[in-house]
């Protein structure tokens, strides 16, 4: 059975198990909740890129800091779905529109982004946004479109939150959580490692997850990747074993959910993206962008899955395999 009453000793003493029997229990939760032959395929597109109020101190899109991210207006509904259908017939089953904006505004931006998600719902595959925060009306109304997910990122523990972002609280990220659990669209929602904070603020992160009502049903766990010109561009690379230690964390603290290697494949080699798996991640994002930053190819990631055994997950999967259990 999963639980929701983890504490941080209970955590703590999971995350602090000797590496290779933290692995072994991780992938024994993994196998017996999940097919580890499978791992479900994402691209994420940047359909409004730039010039964000937030001052996020490791995102090359927030305004304030001068990177080489070009700004560019929300994108044309039919440019989204021409890339939504490469990203398919290249194999991914969910496609990601992220926008750089503090916040969801009714406005016809979003009437925009409602027909984006509406296309790219009637192409078979899963739909999700990362538009900032939004409100229970706007939850609902992305719902009646087809969205079937929506990403949300707590990025590190409500003790280091303010450090690294002072232009939106903690409270805020989690009353868009439940507007969008309340609304039935099916949570995205990790953290970064790599920003300067502890391994207890890791702990932490988790249990915030962990805890919640409901967990997240996707779980990604980003590598902070360094970009010139942000506040955290000379913070030191993620050691590979300390994303690997928080996946099988996360893998055994909620075992039915999608834990994604996100952000930083780009910087590993397949024999450590393959310690992930093993760990328990099932999921990546495909593409040669992860929003701004860069990501491993589409052909890169095919030629791993070969070598790996690994095949794509059909798309709303994961869904079907909750069904199932809640009618067992």
């Amino acid at each position: 059975m999963t639980r929701n009453d983890w504490t941080t000793q209970e955590i703590l003493e999971i995350y602090n198990l000797p590496l290779l029997e933290l692995v072994y229990r991780a992938a024994s939760v993994h196998r017996t909740f999940n097919n580890t032959a499978e791992v479900q395929v994402c691209t994420l597109l940047s359909v409004k890129t730039g010039g964000c109020s937030e001052d996020c101190a490791y995102c090359p899109q927030a305004a304030r800091y001068h990177t080489d991210v070009k700004v560019h207006a929300l994108m044309q509904i039919q440019e989204v779905l021409e890339y939504a259908q490469k990203a398919k017939d290249a194999g991914s089953t969910r496609f990601c529109m992220g926008a750089a904006w503090r916040e969801i505004r009714d406005n016809r931006d979003f009437e925009r982004v409602l027909d984006m998600v509406k296309g790219v719902n009637a192409m078979g595959m899963e739909v999700c946004c990362t538009l900032g925060m939004l409100s229970a009306n706007q939850a609902e109304r992305l719902a009646e479109a087809g969205l079937y997910a929506y990403n949300h990122n707590l990025d590190t523990s409500p003790e280091y939150y303010e450090e690294i972002i002072t232009t939106r609280t903690y409270e805020e990220r989690l009353h868009t959580i439940g507007h969008v659990r309340k609304a039935g669209i099916s949570v995205c929602c990790g953290g970064i490692i790599g920003l300067g904070e502890t391994h207890e603020d890791r702990i932490e992160m988790l249990k915030t997850l962990a805890t919640l009502a409901e967990h997240p049903e996707s779980v990604p766990i980003n590598a902070l990747v360094r970009i010139k010109g942000t506040p955290l561009e000379n913070n030191p690379k993620v050691d590979i074993w300390d994303m690997v230690r928080m996946i099988a964390t996360a893998r055994i603290l909620m075992p039915r959910s999608m834990v994604r290697l996100s952000a930083g494949r780009s910087e590993m080699s397949v024999s450590e993206q393959a310690f992930c798996f093993m760990a328990g991640a099932n999921s990546i994002f495909a593409g040669e962008k992860l929003l701004t930053t860069p990501n491993p190819s589409f052909e890169e990631d095919h030629q791993m899955f070969e070598v790996l055994g690994l095949h794509p997950m059909e798309a709303f999967s994961a869904a079907k395999n909750k069904e199932v259990v809640s009618i067992a």
